[in-house]
């Protein structure tokens, strides 16, 4: 490839990355005015899955897009993936009725879990092998986290002064230009070898998240936790995991090879990925809901404060990765990261109904300072470490334990703040209350509030005992040993 090819290529990365993770987060703050358009009497039961159905789809996804890149080439794929999610955005768009949206986001879902994941590899290989393979993965880790903190503040806007079908039209110009870019400027190696793709195991592996995602997403919402939906769907999730984990040790080529978890920065840095996504989530949502219950701020204004965690995952993220490029150790930035994130969390954990708003914006701050470290950093150590071989499976890895910690973390951390709540009521009662109700009901679910963010504290604490784990020396990738397949 040419340079203008290559400038061109990483280009393209980037906005397919912003569309996918934008879209994410995106859509949920449109959800009132979907349902007063498509269906104002019955749209309101439809909306968990309207939500679900883009991360179902999306986590389904990954462990296959992984092994696709490695058998048939990246491009190929990435052009797939992109194709998906343009084609689900226009049926979205021009949805006319709750049940032909959900089906058109669920489409959309399965080509963003290629574009999260896959456009990391495409930029792997676009940068080629050492530094600037790490510049290429920490871009990207710092546009997704970036993403992830603007996506409600942009949907926000949107609910208030446009269309929500513009929601999802915003994708088609930027995507369709990228798409055909992509076509013309990217010029990816082929594997010399084409291996076989584990189906069935990319179909236990895709049960298996399933199944788990609807217990998150139905324990204690929608059904009790000891309900036949609930129980039922965590016996499936159990029971596919077995299957896949004896498919994974019996397969000739493994969607998700036993040998990678023999590497321990890849080991380690799943592990830390997929508890890094459970406190991150965490720390977005309950700030929100307490800018909303607690404040009174609207959706969309609530957005905002989100602004300086974005700002400060861009700052710290580039600075890191240009450190990195220097020499300096994608461990250290792994260890500062979680220690930072922990005494953000700590911070969080001292709000109350009268806590300054502008120190909320600096724990936000700090927030970012922390997983701005956290999000480029883990995936250059997963990338430098992996076999060329098996570089797609080992980045679309660590998007996959990132939404599945994402999704537990949520439900535990959901589940923890119910039964702490001993104020008047439900808490989605609480902006109904008056009075003194009002006052027990803030006060209770602030304390609530802060017992969760200690635990988010302590969740990034074992992120830092793991991060300490870590080689000392990264090997480079012309030294690796091949990791067999």
């Amino acid at each position: 490839m040419t340079d203008t090819q290559r400038k061109l290529g990483f280009l393209v990365c980037l906005i397919t990355i912003v569309l996918a993770v934008l879209d994410t987060q995106i859509v949920s703050a449109a959800t009132v005015p979907i349902v007063k358009d498509l269906d104002p009497e019955h749209g309101i039961d439809k909306i968990p899955w309207l939500v679900s159905a883009f991360s179902l789809a999306s986590a389904a996804m990954l462990p296959l897009y992984g092994r696709l890149c490695d058998t048939l080439g990246t491009k190929p794929v990435f052009l797939g993936a992109l194709g998906a999610f343009l084609s689900g955005s226009a049926l979205c768009g021009a949805a006319p009725s709750m049940a032909w949206l959900i089906a058109s986001r669920a489409l959309q879902g399965i080509g963003a879990g290629g574009l999260m994941s896959v456009t990391m590899v495409v930029m792997a290989q676009l940068a080629g092998p050492g530094a600037d393979r790490n510049k290429g993965a920490g871009t990207g880790g710092i546009i997704a986290g970036g993403g992830i903190a603007v996506g409600p503040l942009v949907g926000g806007f949107l609910a208030d002064h446009a269309s929500w079908r513009w929601a999802f039209y915003i994708n088609l110009p930027l995507g369709i230009a990228a798409l055909a870019t992509a076509v013309v400027a990217l010029k990816l190696p082929r594997p010399a070898t084409r291996g076989s793709v584990d189906f069935a195991g990319a179909g236990l592996a895709a049960a298996f998240s399933t199944m788990l995602l609807l217990v998150t997403e139905w324990g204690g919402k929608q059904y009790a936790w000891t309900s036949p939906q609930v129980t039922g769907a965590a016996l499936a999730a159990a029971g596919a995991f077995a299957l896949f984990l004896r498919r994974q040790a019996t397969a000739a080529e493994p969607i998700l090879p036993p040998s990678l978890f023999r590497v321990p920065e890849l080991r380690l840095g799943f592990a830390i990925q997929g508890l890094m996504g459970a406190a991150m989530t965490g720390a977005i949502y309950y700030v929100l809901v307490y800018l909303q219950l607690v404040r009174g701020i609207t959706s969309s204004a609530a957005g905002l404060y989100l602004v300086p965690m974005a700002a400060g995952i861009t700052a710290v993220g580039a600075l890191t990765g240009r450190l990195t490029e220097l020499g300096w150790s994608g461990r250290t930035f792994v260890i500062s990261g979680s220690v930072v994130a922990a005494a953000a969390f700590l911070l969080l954990a001292t709000t109350d109904a009268d806590t300054s708003l502008w120190r909320l914006r600096a724990a936000m701050l700090l927030v970012g300072l922390g997983f701005g470290q956290l999000l480029g950093q883990l995936i250059q150590l997963v990338q430098q470490a992996a076999p060329d071989h098996q570089l797609g499976v080992a980045t679309t890895a660590v998007r996959f334990f990132q939404t599945l910690g994402t999704a537990l973390g949520a439900a535990l951390f959901g589940t923890l703040l119910d039964r702490l709540y001993d104020g008047p009521g439900d808490i989605g009662s609480l902006a109904a209350l008056h009075g003194a109700a009002h006052q027990r009901g803030v006060t209770a679910y602030t304390s609530a509030m802060d017992t969760v963010f200690l635990c988010g504290a302590g969740v990034m604490a074992l992120c830092l005992l793991l991060a300490l784990r870590l080689p000392k020396g990264a090997t480079a990738p012309a030294e690796k040993e091949p990791v067999a397949a």
